[in-house]
């Protein structure tokens, strides 16, 4: 009998881990939001939407947690056509050949504020080594970062001169 519950037990682990790993990324509600100067003095405000991939947290065994994520480079959205239309140009994100922005993790870890990611960031082709804090609670992912365009050659300082060169990003990833 005792035998019995012990392997009913290890049976109701496997299953519940299994079942908390497999995590559906809210593709409606994810976002992407990011803030940049523009014309050497104000803010542009935009968002990157479609997010999809691989989400697997369980925070009591982060040494099996990944992220594999990317969002659509085309979905950037400023709330002005035509400098969407010139942000997906060659001039910056270059759509046509860059079609994705993507993040890799190669750790998750608990930090005294939530938890802390490493991994690839991969925008405009160039693949950098990036670390987001985040929280997770209620099934909501809020991370934060700051990207250099420059450091992904995103722009030039001669064209794109009243463009700042940080943008500040905070990515929002719903799971289901």
């Amino acid at each position: 009998m005792k035998k019995r519950i012990v392997g009913f037990a290890l049976f109701f682990i496997t299953i519940f881990t299994s079942l908390h790993a497999q995590q559906t990324i809210n593709q409606e509600k994810s976002v992407i939001d990011f803030q940049i100067t523009g014309g050497g003095i104000f803010k542009v405000k935009g968002t990157f939407t479609g997010m999809q991939g691989d989400f697997n947290l369980n925070s009591n065994a982060l040494e099996n947690a990944n992220f594999d994520i990317c969002v659509d480079a085309a979905s950037i959205n400023t709330k002005n056509k035509k400098r969407d239309d010139h942000l997906r140009s060659s001039d910056f994100l270059d759509i046509e050949k860059f079609k994705n922005i993507c993040f890799v993790s190669s750790a998750v870890t608990k930090t005294e504020n939530g938890f802390k990611t490493i991994g690839n960031l991969t925008i405009h082709g160039v693949t950098k080594i990036v670390e987001i804090p985040f929280t997770f609670t209620n099934n909501t992912f809020v991370g934060h970062l700051t990207v250099n365009r420059f450091d992904y050659n995103i722009g030039d300082d001669f064209s794109t001169i009243r463009v700042g060169k940080e943008a500040t990003v905070t990515i929002t990833c719903i799971i289901n």
